[in-house]
């Protein structure tokens, strides 16, 4: 008796067997950027501002203006995750195209702000007669800008590896285009 028939049936039940056990669904695709950003909190920039100014029962100024670069998103996130201590408005800047065109803005209450005496590089005086630090640090990945104004400390950043295009000198314009 010839067995190749026997043993060709044998190999092609195998690979059904084994290939036929995939499950795939028809619409398995990743979340969107924006479910994926939703799915951690951020929201409109408008409705995260809402939520900040109803927690602390007070409006906030937000900049104008923001660096010359391409965006595709914006979202925004209030966190007050253990009590006031890190209550803080995040807005973000992204593009998904462009992943270095980043740009950040914290707000969080006077009394919690962070501290960066020891990562100072210079100084800027902003219109309204407050000074702004500029930070540019390795350990960081970005440029900041912090500044207090109105109880709030502001911090912007920019990704590092655009500051040749979002100098010191456009984020203080940025900070001064905030109507205090």
């Amino acid at each position: 008796m010839d067995k190749s028939p026997l043993l060709v049936l044998i190999s092609i039940l195998i690979c059904g067997l084994y290939y036929g056990t995939v499950n795939a669904k028809l619409n398995d695709t990743p979340p969107s950027f924006e479910e994926t950003l939703a799915g951690v909190g951020y929201k409109s920039v408008a409705d995260a501002l809402d939520d900040f100014e109803h927690h602390f029962n007070q409006e906030l100024e937000l900049p104008t203006r923001v660096p010359p670069i391409s965006f595709t998103h914006y979202f925004g996130r209030f966190s007050n995750l253990d009590g006031e201590i890190n209550d803080t408005l995040e807005v973000k800047f992204i593009s998904d195209q462009l992943p270095d065109n980043h740009f950040k803005i914290d707000i969080r209450p006077i009394q919690h702000k962070i501290t960066f005496e020891k990562y100072k590089l210079k100084v800027f005086k902003l219109k309204n007669g407050t000074n702004a630090t500029y930070i540019n640090d390795l350990k960081f990945g970005f440029n900041l800008l912090v500044f207090e104004s109105d109880n709030w400390q502001y911090m912007f950043s920019i990704d590092a590896d655009v500051s040749d295009k979002v100098t010191p000198e456009i984020l203080v314009q940025i900070a001064n285009s905030i109507d205090f």
